[in-house]
């Protein structure tokens, strides 16, 4: 799986679901999602059953930690890597 294709991904589900759409919100791969109040926990909770219905991965409860959210880099990186997309 392509990091690119899976952080547009994500990117698209926060805009379109969390920020419903905002054309206006300034969303990077850096923006701190945490900090600016995007990713609460119900988002969170939303984003986690995107992820398992998108990709068929479940996040496992250790990688469910602040630093893992931060961004979203952060969460392409936890999903490729919890995914095991290389093999």
């Amino acid at each position: 799986m392509e990091y690119d294709k899976v952080l547009d991904e994500i990117t698209e589900f926060i805009r379109d679901e969390v920020l419903l759409g905002d054309e206006k919100s300034e969303l990077t791969p850096t923006t701190p999602l945490l900090e600016w109040g995007v990713l609460n926990s119900l988002n969170t909770a939303r984003l986690l059953a995107h992820i398992r219905e998108r990709w068929n991965v479940d996040i496992p409860p250790q990688y469910i930690v602040g630093r893992n959210f931060r961004n979203l880099e952060n969460i392409t990186t936890m999903v490729l890597e919890v995914g095991d997309f290389a093999g």
